[in-house]
């Protein structure tokens, strides 16, 4: 499936862009951001690596990853964060999501996963869907319980970032959950 373009209300989600990579920097060489996800800020220069590295995934016969692009669903080309969906295992996805710090608060997030996981379920016909998020990160959280998500567990020192090693909370949402919280 290829180009992927999923509209909401107020967010779209849509396939990065190479022209993508200084909007990009706003949210991936953020501090602020970058301090709730699994990897430090990035430069300029490993911005654009990372952006042309997505886009060239995204054409791949067998996609492994919807890394995707939010956007004002009226303005394109305004990104304010991103969304990814990572396939592996048997049915699986993994989720993960950022947000400009100048937008947080607004509701963009749990509207760019709901989008995401809709898609997964409903196109690429996940069974299970996990989101592992730093114990710290209250409004991360409540975005994946707000869709549904159950907590599993603590992933004790699952991810080296900003320097120091930090564990993670795992929620994950199965297909017939998803179907009962749709309807």
């Amino acid at each position: 499936m290829y180009p992927i373009r999923l509209t909401g209300s107020r967010i779209a989600l849509r396939e990065f862009r190479t022209e993508d990579a200084e909007a990009a920097l706003r949210v991936v060489g953020d501090d602020r951001v970058t301090k709730w996800l699994s990897f430090d800020s990035r430069d300029q220069a490993a911005t654009i690596k990372m952006i042309r590295g997505i886009v060239e995934r995204a054409g791949q016969e067998t996609r492994q990853e919807y890394y995707l692009a939010a956007t004002l669903a009226e303005h394109d080309e305004q990104l304010v964060g991103f969304a990814r969906l990572g396939l592996g295992g048997v049915k699986a996805g993994k989720l993960g999501y950022a947000i400009a710090a100048d937008e947080w608060g607004r509701g963009y997030a749990t509207e760019a996963v709901r989008l995401l996981v809709d898609f997964g379920f409903q196109q690429l016909e996940c069974h299970r869907i996990s989101a592992a998020i730093g114990p710290d990160n209250a409004p991360s959280i409540a975005v994946i319980r707000k869709l549904g998500f159950a907590y599993e567990g603590r992933l004790r020192d699952h991810v080296h970032t900003n320097g120091a090693w930090r564990d993670s909370l795992l929620y994950s949402l199965l297909e017939h959950e998803h179907r009962a919280v749709v309807q």
